[in-house]
């Protein structure tokens, strides 16, 4: 029997061996702060060798480590909070460190507006960084999206939608994915199509620095759930939250 190990906290580790197992870790939300671009500044470009040291070993043991991008790629000059534009040394450096998969729909992904997101998705290709939640254009999206990654043996989709992007509307052609019932349930359906083992949705939603998750968010959770998901992460908070485990009922043939 196949068995998926998700790891939600960098220091949570599990020695695997078997050849039908996988071991998975969410990480949250990977930023730059002025001060933090300003720690990186060396006379040639940005140093960010030290930015993961102290985390690596353990990103770099599992099967897949997947983080939220919450900064766009947008080029200079480089920013902090409230509108991220980060050095590309930066997105080196979390590859470097181990990350397999990130995440690019949050509330930051419009900072640069479409320079920023475009710029983004072309450095992540250019690493090779498979990425979801936002797109240059709806050829893009249809060809990218739901994102099947495929490790072990196993087949795994990942979704990501966010709750907005701090009131910047998105440029046509770009596309992020917002949270939106019928889209979603549009892209599960996709993702069921492709006969994952897994269908993980990563959402970003919430209140910043709040211990628990808000009833719209237990709600959305257990949709999703209802509607084929099978693990739901979120990211945003910049906290942690509770862990909730679900158990969902078996369809037997003649029940439906």
């Amino acid at each position: 029997m196949k068995q998926l190990f998700i790891l939600c906290l960098l220091f949570f580790t599990l020695s695997l061996s078997a050849q039908d197992r996988l071991s998975l870790l969410f990480v949250g939300d990977l930023m730059q702060h002025q001060a933090q671009i300003d720690a990186a500044k060396r006379v040639s470009g940005y140093d960010y060798a030290d930015c993961f040291k102290c985390v690596k070993k353990e990103i770099s043991e599992v099967d897949l480590a997947i983080a939220n991008l919450e900064v766009t790629l947008g080029g200079k000059p480089y920013s902090g909070y409230p509108a991220f534009s980060a050095p590309d040394e930066y997105l080196y450096a979390i590859k470097d460190a181990g990350f397999d998969i990130l995440m690019t729909a949050n509330n930051h992904c419009l900072d640069r507006r479409k320079k920023g997101l475009e710029r983004t998705i072309l450095m992540l290709d250019s690493l090779k960084i498979p990425h979801a939640g936002t797109y240059i254009n709806k050829e893009d999206r249809e060809k990218n999206y739901p994102l099947l990654v495929e490790k072990n043996g196993f087949r795994i989709v990942f979704l990501n939608y966010t709750y907005g992007t701090n009131g910047i509307e998105v440029s046509f052609p770009n596309i992020v994915n917002y949270i939106d019932k019928e889209q979603i349930k549009k892209d599960i359906l996709a993702a069921r199509r492709m006969f994952p083992d897994v269908i993980i949705a990563c959402m970003h939603w919430g209140i910043e620095y709040r211990s628990l998750p808000e009833h719209s968010e237990r709600e959305l959770a257990d949709w999703l759930i209802e509607q084929g998901v099978d693990h739901v992460i979120g990211s945003h908070p910049h906290v942690l939250q509770p862990m909730e485990i679900k158990k969902t009922p078996v369809l037997l043939p003649g029940m439906l």
